[in-house]
């Protein structure tokens, strides 16, 4: 048996009674202020210690400091947004104005679509098209499996190009390469087709991580609304 009790008793403490007392008694270092002032901590960023309150400071400054890094990521994508949002309204515009001249429109809603969202490759196949624009190359025949697979999609697809039949209608971007990613989007009308998909649109890039599977789709589906609200009027009547 030890000669000495309180020695005893100090060693059977462990730190997470001390944790535990200190956070129960929230008056300790007022009542020993002396204590407070020296007890010494070691440097985060450094073998030098440091008093209790000068690590707090610091603490404190790394806080503030992440919350004014997240403050700039959230004016940034604000920014961001504003941005998208004013190209859309204008690529939306664009549409508008050529929904008078059906011929032209395809070709615009595509040429504005690269032009405001600096999109490499663009592409369009509609099917069941009216008989006078059945010679234009946005009516031009597809397989029963894109005609399936447009059917299939909930929402537009986002990924690596592995050899789908759409990635055939981009050709070469500016810069010559083909497309290594894509965005499909299927174009459909609740009141055309019976709401069920009458064409789709593709768009490439030589980027392959410009159109990913993690990538959010809101936008393309904006697109997608806006681009089958317009190229409705081109389908053959029943």
């Amino acid at each position: 048996m030890s000669s000495n009790p309180a020695a005893d008793a100090v060693q059977g403490i462990t730190e997470t009674d001390i944790a535990n007392y200190l956070a129960a008694t929230p008056g300790f270092f007022e009542r020993h202020s002396a204590l407070l002032a020296s007890v010494q901590l070691q440097h985060p960023h450094g073998a030098r210690a440091v008093s209790l309150q000068e690590r707090q400071a610091e603490m404190l400054r790394d806080k503030i400091k992440g919350l004014e890094l997240r403050i700039i990521e959230m004016i940034r994508n604000g920014q961001d947004n504003v941005a998208i949002a004013d190209r859309l309204h204008r690529w939306t515009l664009a549409v508008m104005r050529a929904v008078g001249t059906p011929t032209e429109l395809p070709h615009v809603l595509l040429a504005e679509l690269r032009h405001h969202f600096l999109i490499p490759q663009a592409g369009l196949r509609l099917w069941g098209v009216a008989p006078e624009h059945g010679s234009s190359e946005f009516a031009a025949s597809v397989s029963a499996d894109v005609k399936s697979f447009a059917s299939s999609l909930s929402q537009p697809y986002c990924g690596v190009n592995s050899g789908f039949e759409a990635a055939r209608w981009l050709g070469l971007s500016e810069s010559g390469g083909t497309a290594t990613s894509l965005a499909l989007i299927p174009l459909s009308q609740a009141g055309a087709h019976d709401g069920k998909p009458f064409g789709l649109l593709v768009l490439g890039s030589p980027d392959p991580t410009r159109y990913t599977a993690e990538m959010g789709t809101d936008f393309l589906n904006r697109v997608g609304e806006i681009a089958s609200a317009g190229l409705a009027g081109l389908l053959a009547t029943a």
